[in-house]
């Protein structure tokens, strides 16, 4: 099922990231990215288990659309993190596709919701 899909994805992303996180806050310089990333990623993934006990279809929907936009952000740390060469293209490019991956989940149930009377 395409939930469990994301449940899945979403976690996976979020320990992915918490792992990121404990060696990235080893220097003080990357403390503020560090925490940005950590932040918006475990958040996309509270965001849908949240979704899942909303109180209609409307809370569902914007549950689910912040989760999207946290992927988003989730993406713009990542990059950040690559393009100023503090972590390794090759390190970003999986956390990257995850996030591809979640996007697209959601944005297929989005629709899904939207279109469904």
């Amino acid at each position: 099922m395409e939930n469990n899909a994301l449940k899945n994805k979403t976690t996976a992303l979020s320990l992915s990231v918490i792992r990121l996180y404990r060696t990235l806050n080893r220097d003080r310089g990357n403390e503020v990215l560090a925490r940005q990333l950590l932040r918006s990623a475990t958040s996309i993934g509270a965001n849908v288990r949240e979704a899942v006990y909303g109180l209609s279809r409307a809370d569902f929907i914007a549950k689910m659309q912040i989760a999207l936009k946290e992927t988003a952000e989730t993406e713009y740390w990542i990059e950040l993190l690559r393009d100023s060469d503090t972590l390794p293209p090759e390190s970003c490019a999986a956390l990257l596709q995850d996030c591809i991956e979640i996007k697209r989940i959601l944005i297929a149930t989005l629709k899904s919701c939207k279109t469904i009377p």
